[in-house]
């Protein structure tokens, strides 16, 4: 099992497909079918069923995304950039971004 690049609460950038471009935060990482769930990205119009809980009708959510279509955002300009890793002086792993070498800061 390799260290995760991309994770959940990372803020991304679409690099192909029709929303290419847009920026996002990750809801939700699948790791088994590299792909992700970003938030406002590749909405898709589902048809669900009235529920005691839930409204029935037509509702948007997102779609899957694959990993290879999305980057994280540069800490420093936005723009994406792909994901290294480093060994800090005090022995934890961290994820670095190759554009500008900022450490991508960790979400709770």
């Amino acid at each position: 099992m390799s260290a995760a690049k991309i994770k959940k609460g990372d803020r991304v950038v679409v690099l192909s497909g029709r929303d290419k471009g847009k920026q996002g935060e990750v809801i939700r990482v699948v790791p088994k079918e590299d792909r992700a769930f970003v938030r406002g990205v590749n909405m898709v119009r589902k048809h669900q069923k009235q529920t005691q809980t839930e409204q029935g009708g037509i509702i948007s959510k997102e779609g899957p995304i694959h990993l290879s279509n999305i980057a994280v955002e540069d800490p420093k300009d936005g723009k994406p950039t792909r994901v290294g890793f480093k060994m800090l002086e005090d022995g934890t792993k961290v994820r670095v971004a190759r554009r500008s070498g900022e450490v991508i800061p960790e979400k709770k």
